[in-house]
């Protein structure tokens, strides 16, 4: 069963801060998320938000984590789709209802400062 964390983001316009609840894939110790919003032919707020603001916090079950977020390079996007979308099958399906290309974004930790 699928795994849901938090996402701490920053309103790439408003600077106001969110947070919204994930579905997350392990990947070594990185965390992949997948904004795929449904196919929806539009990116997720908070992928937007994330392009702006890469450096921020999640909580996975009790534990807050620093992180910097970044989408894959075209060799892990072609390594972790196949592995996605067995892990959570409705990332597969969302990506036959689009035409965008649907980023895949690695949540590396970062040292605490």
């Amino acid at each position: 069963m699928p795994s849901i964390l938090l996402l701490d983001h920053v309103g790439a316009r408003s600077g106001k801060g969110r947070t919204t609840p994930l579905v997350y894939m392990p990947d070594g110790d990185d965390l992949l998320v997948v904004a795929s919003k449904g196919g929806h032919p539009q990116d997720p707020a908070w992928m937007h938000n994330l392009r702006a603001h890469p450096d921020t916090e999640i909580q996975v079950g009790g534990k807050r984590l620093k992180v910097h977020a970044r989408e894959t390079t075209p060799d892990e996007r072609r390594r972790l789709w196949p592995k996605a979308a067995a892990y959570n099958p409705h990332w597969g399906r969302y990506r036959k209802r689009t035409s965008r290309e649907i980023p895949l974004v690695l949540l590396e930790p970062r040292e605490e400062n």
